[in-house]
């Protein structure tokens, strides 16, 4: 690592959490959100600008820019999260009817928060393709 990035990452990252990313700042309390689900790696919250009846955001507390940030450590972490997404399911009544759980990865994907992050979306039918 050079020493650019090595400064860099000081003066971005305070023990797992990025300044300035509005999810890190969720996860440790600065910003309020609906919460729907939290445990000591993760938490969810109801989305700000649903795009259904039910909308849910799950996201590990640690900051981890997107899909490809994820390496064997965190194993553990991503089915915990899925674990979670299931009692979501319940906690709003869609586990019957049905649900979407989306991930997006990079900005074709349309991330607009470089933190990782799963939408938990349902409560009405959905179409396919999406976007």
């Amino acid at each position: 690592m050079s020493m650019r990035n090595r400064e860099s990452r000081s003066k971005d990252y305070n023990g797992g959490v990025k300044v300035g990313c509005i999810f890190c700042d969720i996860a440790s309390g600065k910003i309020p959100a609906k919460k729907v689900y939290e445990d000591d790696k993760i938490i969810a919250f109801d989305d700000i600008a649903p795009q259904a009846p039910v909308h849910v955001i799950v996201i590990p507390k640690k900051h981890l820019s997107g899909i490809m940030a994820i390496d064997d450590k965190q194993a553990d972490l991503i089915t915990n999260i899925f674990r979670a997404v299931k009692g979501i399911a319940k906690k709003k009544n869609v586990e019957s009817s049905g649900f979407r759980v989306v991930v997006n990865h990079g900005k074709d994907a349309g991330q607009a928060v470089e933190h990782l992050h799963f939408h938990v979306i349902g409560g009405r039918a959905m179409e396919w393709p999406p976007g």
